[in-house]
């Protein structure tokens, strides 16, 4: 059996060369195209010009030995080169644009240029017969044409805007991102965002949609004194984003109109359809969105990424607040939060000691460090039984 032949490639820079070859040979047309055109129409334009002066007019366009007329169509001709050149150039990079711009396109959106602009020539004929017993012959192609603009813009502005339920754009995927954050009510009432906004750790635009601002209105006017207060510390928290940072609000709510449903469906659908990400510090909020291919920024995880990394044997100093739950413990914590549990601590309540880190364990909520106190401070009983109870027996 033979091998079949091997179709040869062709080189790119041959491809090159012959995109090259086009535009020279289109360069070319259009430059004679332009020369030929002003070249003829430069007679009309002298007759034209020097039509209020006999002598002029004789002398341009009959006097052959003065060569006037022939100057002139020289330079008309001229002219018309490089203007049908320019003009050649400009055309070619505008093609060379939209190609690139039909390239990166969706198919949803060509489908829907498509549809608007075939729509436009349907319609567009029938109003221009309908005025064409008002504006004169010579003026009904440029109607036309307007119409045709005008009708295919409305048409496509008309199906983006209800791209959520036609079927060529429903299904596609919007995994597109807008890098704009969407502010959940949970995280406007901690109100850490404004802080974290404010360091420039948030990139794109901030986006409150109308109904999380609806549950804040609903929360601050509640009968709950705690539950008015939070309500109004989140409205503050915006009042004081939206006077040092570009926050939008309600803008964009079309695309979650369902005002039945949750506030945090709404959310991720939101989310979804703008291509955009989620900041809150609502653990299951976090677990639904994540679920549905929704990126979450949690404020939550934020902070507990910044906590510093402490190691075992290191030395700390730290102030035992009140008792552990095992005997002898007490606690305390650090600066940011973490908290650390002494061995023999309890007998130490409100006194600021040096301890040594013994173990950090890492939970869900965050870390838990286990320190102990030195020998001469630590109390006997704990002495005794602290070695015990931190290292059991192992059985094989």
């Amino acid at each position: 059996m033979q091998d079949e032949p091997e179709v040869a490639e062709i080189p790119e820079s041959r491809v090159h060369h012959r995109r090259q070859g086009w535009r020279v040979a289109f360069l070319i047309f259009m430059g004679a195209a332009g020369a030929i055109g002003l070249g003829f129409s430069a007679k009309p334009m002298l007759l034209l010009l020097y039509a209020h002066n006999s002598d002029l007019l004789y002398r341009y366009t009959h006097s052959q030995e003065d060569g006037y007329l022939s100057l002139a169509i020289s330079a008309s001709a001229v002219l018309g080169l490089i203007v049908g050149s320019s003009l050649g150039n400009l055309l070619i990079r505008y093609l060379q644009w939209m190609q690139t711009k039909w390239t990166k396109m969706d198919s949803g959106d060509k489908t829907t240029l498509f549809i608007g602009i075939l729509v436009a020539i349907f319609i567009a004929p029938i109003f221009s017969f309908s005025l064409a017993s008002v504006i004169p012959q010579a003026y009904l192609p440029f109607l036309l044409l307007i119409l045709l603009f005008g009708l295919s813009t409305i048409v496509i502005y008309g199906l983006q805007s209800m791209a959520d339920v036609l079927p060529w754009t429903k299904s596609k995927a919007r995994g597109k991102r807008t890098g704009t954050k969407i502010l959940d009510t949970n995280v406007i009432i901690d109100g850490r965002i404004y802080d974290v906004a404010r360091t420039g750790f948030l990139e794109g635009n901030l986006y409150v949609p109308g109904f999380v601002l609806d549950e804040l209105q609903y929360i601050a006017d509640s009968h709950d004194p705690l539950r008015r207060q939070r309500g109004r510390r989140g409205l503050d928290v915006l009042r004081h984003m939206q006077s040092d940072f570009q926050l939008e609000v309600r803008t964009h709510d079309r695309h979650a109109p369902e005002a039945g449903d949750e506030v945090d469906s709404r959310l991720v659908r939101l989310a979804r359809a703008m291509g955009a990400d989620i900041v809150t510090n609502d653990f299951n909020l976090n677990r639904v969105a994540a679920l549905q291919e929704v990126k979450v920024l949690n404020i939550n995880d934020l902070a507990l990424g910044l906590r510093p990394n402490v190691l075992p044997s290191e030395s700390l100093t730290i102030t035992v607040v009140r008792e552990g739950n095992q005997p002898l413990q007490g606690i305390g914590y650090l600066e940011d939060g973490t908290m650390v549990v002494v061995e023999g601590g309890k007998t130490h309540l409100g006194e600021t000691l040096d301890v040594t880190v013994s173990q950090v364990i890492q939970t869900e909520r965050g870390k838990m460090i286990f320190a102990e106190l030195p020998s001469h401070d630590m109390p006997e009983a704990a002495a005794v039984d602290y070695p015990r109870r931190r290292a059991p027996t192992r059985r094989m």
